[in-house]
């Protein structure tokens, strides 16, 4: 199978959003890395794309519409790069690895779609 995916890091957080908005858990799966990591439910580790893509599915029929947020820059270390995104609602960022494939598209490794903001 073609991976139809990201050509930057940042356009993960693009096609995340779309492919879910369409109901999409494989298409969103298939932005990771087959042995990804994904810090999801709160509390837990949900690991390997299979794993994300069951999670999702479930996690998609009860979630309200995703809205694109602004990502912070890309920090980059060759085929690695660190992307984060601060949440809309000020509360916290998403933090992703993501891994340049041979292809020359980016996968998500580790993802960590919440992390509160430190109280004050």
């Amino acid at each position: 199978m073609r991976y139809d995916g990201a050509r930057t890091p940042e356009e993960i957080t693009t096609l995340f959003v779309e492919r879910a908005n369409a109901g999409d858990a494989d298409g969103v799966a298939d932005l990771y890395e087959e042995d990804a990591v994904m810090a999801f439910p709160p509390g837990q580790l949900t690991v390997g794309r299979a794993a994300i893509r069951d999670f999702v599915a479930s996690w998609l029929s009860n979630a309200s519409k995703f809205e694109y947020e602004q990502p912070l820059p890309t920090l980059f270390a060759g085929d690695i790069a660190l992307t984060a995104t601060p949440s809309r609602d000020g509360k916290g960022t998403r933090v992703q690895v993501v891994r340049r494939q041979a292809d020359g598209t980016w996968r998500r490794l580790i993802d960590r779609p919440e992390q509160p903001a430190p109280s004050s």
